[in-house]
């Protein structure tokens, strides 16, 4: 009998600790924080063998197979270890592959996403059986063990395309390469860029690869390294053979000859990005035999994602707009983008080398006010000190939002959209975002 040991008690290391069981694997799972009650239960209810609060390593270093958590990085020295007994580290999407015949689709990015997947998984689920998992809702192994689905949507980070061995989407998908999460890639951004390009690392001639044709970054990787698989660009300012283009606000896709044409005028979600978002869902749908009529209703009735640009209230006629899911320079750059009204701009957190100026345009344009809002503001006001009438610092939501309440003035816009990791003050960027959310609706 295999042993597997699973490092962090979360929702990919149960979800991997049922589907072993299940596959007759001897299972260990050992969290150095606490395991959430609800996944103890589960481990408990199965059986399972955990621990909680340390790691024991004389019951890891025995393992045949180990699978992290995302979260966990290769410089921890429990990781080390593993790896210097030569005991394979593989990641979740890696370990449960395995286990299906699905088709499946691979969605990585620095932005756009989950926005991508989410829509992806919307427009294929009207026809296909379908699931979606990966950085989104139950894990991939829990769904493979239980559901069994023909077709999966995967959001896919660069944590986990950095422990895959064998796995190979069908159809993979960049939405875009920025940089970001770069303190677990040694500050060098070429090996973040690396990580992604991953996802396309085991696929063949059978295989395709849909991505930004206006991302230089994806440009000068793509020319200097070959890849396999078909290649399915898409574009906003070029004519595209072969993939998705934009043409009078109609987004055109063509694949083996065979186009599609689909009006954005009525497209559910506004701004440029989720033009670019729309176009790497349809390009899937189109390659998967999905129905024009289909693509197109689905693309208007789709109904965005928490957190993601999403419409709160509008008090006193100031919209108020929570888009704590930008944890990063260039999710920002987006959100900021599409104001079209003065902005107070609730912005910070837990750095990660971000780089600010590529938001200057729009701040000096479209920012009225700035909220700092994170343990440590030296770096903002210091950027945008000079650039705002108003700069301010909490490390409150509630205190952020009232302030935000005295400033905005009718027509204005409140927007939260934070360019920062959310755990210097928050559990997460949901949290942070339902924070936000309560404390807006309690103005």
């Amino acid at each position: 009998m295999k042993r597997l040991v699973i490092l962090g008690g979360g929702e990919s290391g149960v979800g991997t600790a049922l589907l072993g069981k299940e596959k007759g694997f001897e299972i260990f799972v050992s969290d150095k924080g606490t395991i959430k009650e609800k996944y103890k239960q589960v481990l408990i209810h199965n059986e399972i063998e955990w621990e909680e609060g340390n790691h024991t390593e004389s019951k890891i270093l025995n393992a045949d197979l180990v699978m992290k958590s995302p979260g966990i990085p290769d410089k921890a020295p429990l990781v080390k270890l593993i790896h210097e007994k030569g005991i394979l580290v593989v990641s979740e999407i890696e370990f449960a592959s395995h286990f299906t015949d699905a088709t499946i689709i691979g969605i990585t990015g620095s932005n756009g996403k989950t926005t991508t997947a989410t829509l992806t998984h919307h427009i294929l689920k009207q026809e296909l059986n379908v699931g979606l998992a990966g950085n989104i809702g139950d894990s991939f192994a829990k769904q493979i063990l239980e559901k069994d689905y023909q077709n999966y949507v995967l959001e896919i980070s660069s944590f986990q395309l950095d422990d895959i061995v064998d796995f190979k989407p069908h159809i993979a998908v960049i939405t875009n390469i920025t940089p970001d999460h770069l303190d677990r890639y040694n500050y060098q951004f070429e090996n973040y860029i690396a990580s992604k390009f991953r996802i396309a690392e085991n696929q063949t001639k059978e295989d395709y690869l849909i991505y930004d044709a206006d991302d230089e970054v994806i440009n000068d990787w793509l020319k200097n390294n070959s890849i396999q698989s078909t290649l399915l660009p898409f574009s906003l300012t070029k004519t595209i053979e072969n993939g998705a283009y934009l043409d009078n606000n109609n987004i055109k896709i063509t694949i083996d000859n065979n186009q599609i044409i689909m009006p954005t005028s009525n497209l559910a979600l506004e701004g440029k990005h989720n033009i670019k978002n729309a176009m790497a869902a349809s390009t899937v749908a189109h390659l998967l035999k999905i129905r024009k009529q289909t693509i197109r209703e689905s693309l208007e009735n789709f109904q965005g994602v928490e957190h993601r640009l999403e419409h709160v209230l509008k008090i006193n006629k100031v919209q108020y707009i929570n888009d704590s899911k930008a944890t990063n320079v260039n999710a920002t750059y987006y959100a900021l983008e599409s104001m079209d009204t003065p902005t107070v701009w609730i912005v910070g957190g837990q750095d990660k080398g971000n780089n600010y100026e590529e938001l200057f345009s729009f701040v000096n344009e479209k920012v009225k006010a700035i909220i700092c809002l994170g343990v440590d503001n030296e770096k903002l006001l210091n950027t945008f000190g000079g650039m705002v009438d108003i700069i301010v610092e909490t490390q409150f939501m509630s205190e952020a939002v009232k302030i935000a309440y005295k400033i905005a003035e009718a027509g204005d816009t409140v927007l939260l959209s934070p360019a920062c990791a959310s755990f210097d003050l928050f559990e997460n960027y949901e949290d942070r975002g339902r924070q936000f959310k309560a404390a807006v609706r309690n103005l």
